[in-house]
């Protein structure tokens, strides 16, 4: 599993490990999600590669010291590809007694905790539901345990800074991040210069910060702490030369529709409603206006999908986003733009339903609702990202997809993916795929159902064009005119075309490849969105004992790609782990009548890459 191996000790004296796993929590009011990318920044510019799992409430403000409100930044980072943000964790910061309760069960044996004992009194043991001192009672035995009183520190180092308590104590965050700094040999500069940039006209607040910052590493040198806390060096990994930045999947995301736009030759016009977690889709897209996108906020999921529709009448492409809730809202006006056939995109950044679900945790149950979600028989083409930096190219897929077959394309995304961060190497822009729309201009025979012969993709005339006066809507149409038809031979003809229409996107995108193994292997886990991580991982550690395994990974869900009956085929035993009830399962069984078997997890957590290995090795011993 990914986590951390003891090397040698450098020239230093720091140990060398091959990977670690951090993991930063407290209350939602302690800074945890920015400590954390902080802690990113400096290990990418350490040259480390390495993959991110924020967490955090669904509460706005939950009582503060609860259970409720604990929020967590998980970082697994190392000198060799990191494929997941890690099983188990080699260092806990624990700001308080709830965030110890609430996060313990992931620290391996032996594990580093780093508590702030400042936080540990009876009041806030009662408000995290302790009966006793945990610290005390025996439960952190198996736990190496390393006290510090980080409030008083931070407030001690902060003396002279002109400060209320209060506020000395909303740097305490930075008074432990300069402590782990120093714990894994990172650098400050890159921290003290975003933390003078933020708070430029709150110089004060700044240099308060940095002080913290700067306290709590001085502490890591200068104090006696014994074995408990030692310095660690993590080397640089081995990645491919190139310019590379951190990327979450909603930035990714975003980038990569304006790339598919471009490529297109037209005006990006995303619609949007705000909505865990997908709001940050919408907030990325806002900023870049200077690259020609219109964002618009509109009132309700309804108008945002309708107005994302106006826009691909008109001659955009059209986009609007959201999560489970919010496309089911969605679906009635999807069904309009399908039976319209008009180019569509519609994000889902999935999260744990039904209903209101868990917000803020991640699932991938929306595949049902995906493929078959729509009243009447109203197809259309479903996507879906492996990974923050894969949402990019599969951003670009679903506007190709979209403007060449005239059809909604729904790409899955889900909450671990959106606000994950992974370093992404920046593609060269004269490389990105090119696909300019030919617009209807010929008035000679036009009609707008008249058809690409090839792709039966219909013709796109933008309104004002002159002679191509035409009108679309959601009742059936007439296939040779376009207009209002209830002719039963003309709705089968039209179903039909709809159909076939989606389904010969097949034989427009690359067959199906193995990630890992082929078709001599024994079983074959199949996955689709982000089990990508922990399934690739498993695999590669089960094929390096000589484990009959191979590993397809999905980015086409809808249609499914052309060989991939013909490769499930060669295969005993086909295992889908999946972040829902079976949902991939369901359709496997039912295109190809296949055995398929699912691993489900529905916890709002990722998979672990040992719960995949032991479910490999079981079906394996079978």
């Amino acid at each position: 599993m990914e986590g951390s191996t003891a090397l040698v000790a450098d020239p230093s004296g720091r140990r060398v490990l091959d990977s670690a796993v951090v993991r930063f929590a407290g209350d939602s009011g302690d800074g945890m999600q920015l400590t954390g990318s902080q802690f990113t920044l400096s290990t990418a510019l350490a040259g480390n590669d390495l993959a991110t799992f924020p967490d955090f409430p669904a509460e706005i403000r939950a009582p503060v010291g609860t259970t409720f409100g604990v929020s967590a930044f998980q970082i697994n980072f190392g000198a060799r590809v990191i494929k997941t943000s890690g099983d188990e964790l080699d260092v806990l910061v624990a700001m308080n007694p709830a965030a110890l309760k609430v996060n313990l069960v992931d620290v391996k044996p032996h594990g580093l905790l780093i508590l702030d004992s400042g936080a540990f009194n009876e009041r806030n043991f009662t408000k995290a539901g302790y009966e006793s001192d945990p610290r005390s009672d025996g439960s952190l035995k198996d736990y190496r345990v390393f006290e510090v009183d980080m409030s008083q520190m931070t407030q001690d180092a902060l003396k002279d800074c002109g400060l209320t308590k209060k506020e000395s104590l909303r740097c305490k965050n930075m008074w432990a991040l300069g402590l782990i700094y120093w714990m894994f040999g990172r650098d400050r500069q890159a921290t003290v210069d975003w933390l003078n940039e933020k708070f430029r006209r709150r110089t004060e607040i700044a240099h308060a910060n940095i002080a913290a910052l700067n306290a709590g590493h001085a502490f890591g040198e200068t104090a006696e702490v014994g074995e408990d806390l030692a310095a660690f060096s993590v080397p640089p990994a081995e990645i491919a030369p190139g310019l590379y930045r951190n990327v979450t999947g909603a930035e990714a995301l975003s980038w990569g529709l304006v790339a598919g736009a471009k490529g297109a030759e037209l005006k990006l016009v995303f619609c949007s409603y705000p909505i865990t977690p997908a709001s940050s889709v919408l907030h990325a897209l806002a900023d870049l206006k200077d690259y020609g996108v219109v964002t618009f906020q509109a009132e309700d999921e309804i108008a945002a999908v309708c107005a994302a529709i106006g826009a691909s009448y008109a001659g955009g492409v059209g986009v609007t986003s959201s999560s489970g809730p919010g496309v089911a809202l969605k679906m009635e006006a999807v069904g309009l733009a399908i039976s319209a056939e008009l180019p569509l995109v519609i994000v889902n950044s999935q999260r744990a339903g039904p209903s209101t679900g868990m917000p803020t945790k991640t699932e991938q149950s929306d595949l049902y609702q995906s493929v078959f979600g729509r009243n009447g028989d109203a197809p259309l083409v479903v996507l879906a990202a492996r990974s923050p930096a894969d949402c990019f190219d599969v951003a670009i897929e679903a506007v190709r997809i979209a403007t060449k077959y005239m059809t909604p394309v729904i790409l899955l995304s889900d909450g671990y993916i959106a606000n994950a961060a992974e370093p992404w190497h920046l593609p060269e822009a004269d490389s990105l795929p090119r696909f300019p729309v030919a617009f209807e201009t010929d008035p000679e025979g036009f009609h707008p159902f008249k058809r690409d012969p090839e792709t039966l993709s219909r013709s796109w005339a933008v309104p004002g064009t002159p002679g191509l006066e035409h009108r679309i809507g959601g009742i059936e149409k007439a296939s040779d005119s376009g207009n209002i038809s209830y002719d039963p031979a003309n709705h089968q003809l039209m179903t039909d075309l709809r159909r076939n229409k989606v389904l010969g996107v097949a034989k427009d995108v690359p067959p199906q490849a193995f990630e890992a193994g082929g078709a001599d292997d024994k079983l074959v886990v199949v996955g689709w969105g982000s089990t990508y991580g922990p399934i690739s991982r498993a695999v590669d550690n089960l094929r390096s004992e000589g484990l009959p395994v191979a590993h397809l990974h999905l980015r086409h869900i809808w249609p499914l790609p052309q060989n991939l009956e013909a490769l499930l085929r060669g295969f005993d035993k086909i295992l889908v782990p999946e972040m829902n009830d079976g949902q991939l399962v369901t359709l496997l069984r039912g295109e190809y009548l296949v055995p398929a078997e699912s691993l489900s997890k529905v916890t709002g957590k990722p998979f672990k890459i040992s719960e995949i290995e032991a479910a490999i090795r079981a079906r394996l011993e079978d």
